[in-house]
């Protein structure tokens, strides 16, 4: 059975497009007429070694769609539906490259490739934590269990939002509107404005002088300044793509006051959750750091996580290994000690990971508060200037006149 794509016309008259999976394209036309859908094309998800080449398809969204399908996946098992009729019932409410990946996944498991042999041919939508958990579950016979574990983890992690960036999407909205506005009224507004003013005045006010000095900075230097803001793109996109790069901005960010300590009480608590439900799984403890090690973005947390697996696998104690590695808080090291002495390890770890979500989301709320009227009143005293060094010389020239 492959997988198509296509589109065509419905019977409201509106397009349409998405995936089926069929036998053969003849057959994939015979369905979706039935469905009511005028097919004007159709191709075939060609397969190249064990990847399926989409149809391209915007992926944004789609890991997103696996979190939900997770979740219906473990109640429909639970319910005793089959996993072929499971796959299918989601992937009919599914859409785009989500729903081709599922329906490969579907065809894969009905050739006879286990659930997780099937997930891990797609890493760019299902990631080894979520299939690591799945393969566990499926040798131990336990796979609704595990999957209904990996769907509390899934809206946990989805609920878990990046409280740092909400915090910071209003502030960075005033400073960018607010800056457009001030380059605009310095090289849109101001200068014709002060040519008219220059030919009635002798003098122009210091703040007229200022705005203009500025005005003329913008505009004779301007290739200069759109070659740095190029420039310093480029050096940042070189940056991020470098691994000593990317390990460099990383640590100066957690190091930035207030923000740093906030990043690394949301980056520890989202490895707490994700050994902790690895573990209460099933998960060998170094097999749970290298997962988190591939399931975590920032830089020095990847090289603590790696660094701490190895000194594991050699035998050194785990609170050390993360104590050694210098990322880790003393509280969190604290925790994952008590927590293998004790065998309660993802107990502790979600504790663990519920608090910082706790501390994180008060921080960002109290930040938030603290830098929106900083910016508001920054704003005001850009925008009182400009006026003032507008106005004043329009009310002097009036008095001339």
């Amino acid at each position: 059975m492959a997988v198509f794509s296509y589109s065509g016309v419905d019977q409201t008259r509106q397009s349409v497009q998405g995936t089926i999976s069929a036998d053969t394209a003849r057959q994939a036309r015979d369905s979706l007429r039935g469905q009511g859908i005028r097919v004007r094309k159709i191709t075939v998800c060609r397969q190249r070694g064990s990847k399926w080449r989409l149809p391209r398809v915007s992926l944004l969204g789609a890991k997103n769609q696996w979190a939900t399908a997770v979740a219906e996946l473990s109640m429909l098992l639970h319910a005793g539906i089959p996993m072929l009729d499971a796959l299918d019932t989601i992937s009919q409410q599914t859409q785009g490259a989500f729903r081709a990946a599922l329906l490969a996944v579907r065809d894969r498991v009905a050739a006879g490739e286990s659930f997780a042999q099937a997930l891990r041919s797609r890493p760019d939508l299902f990631d080894a934590a979520s299939v690591q958990m799945v393969e566990v579950g499926e040798n131990a016979g336990t796979l609704e269990e595990v999957l209904s574990q990996l769907a509390e983890f899934k809206q946990r992690q989805s609920q878990f939002t990046d409280a740092v960036t909400t915090a910071l999407v209003y502030p960075i909205f005033l400073v960018c509107f607010g800056t457009a506005a001030g380059v605009f009224l310095m090289t849109g507004v101001l200068p014709p404005l002060l040519e008219n003013l220059e030919e009635t005045l002798d003098e122009l006010p210091f703040p007229t002088r200022v705005a203009k000095s500025l005005s003329h900075l913008l505009i004779d230097y301007r290739w200069f300044w759109v070659a740095g803001l190029i420039a310093g793109a480029v050096a940042l996109g070189i940056a991020f793509r470098s691994q000593r790069g990317k390990l460099l901005i990383d640590r100066l960010v957690l190091r930035v006051p207030i923000l740093g300590p906030m990043l690394v009480k949301q980056g520890v608590s989202r490895i707490a959750m994700i050994i902790a439900t690895l573990s209460r799984s099933g998960v060998e403890l170094t097999r749970a750091f290298d997962l988190a090690e591939r399931s975590t973005n920032n830089s020095v947390f990847r090289s603590a996580l790696h660094e701490c697996g190895n000194r594991i696998s050699a035998g050194e104690e785990l609170a050390e290994a993360l104590q050694r590695s210098g990322a880790f808080p003393p509280l969190a090291v604290r925790v994952f000690s008590i927590g293998q002495e004790s065998g309660k390890l993802d107990e502790m770890l979600f504790r663990l990971a519920e608090d910082y979500d706790e501390q994180v989301k008060t921080a960002s709320a109290r930040l938030t508060s603290l830098i929106e009227p900083i910016l508001i009143l920054v704003l005001a005293a850009m925008v009182g200037f400009l006026l003032l060094a507008t106005i004043l010389p329009i009310l002097e020239a009036g008095n001339v006149v």
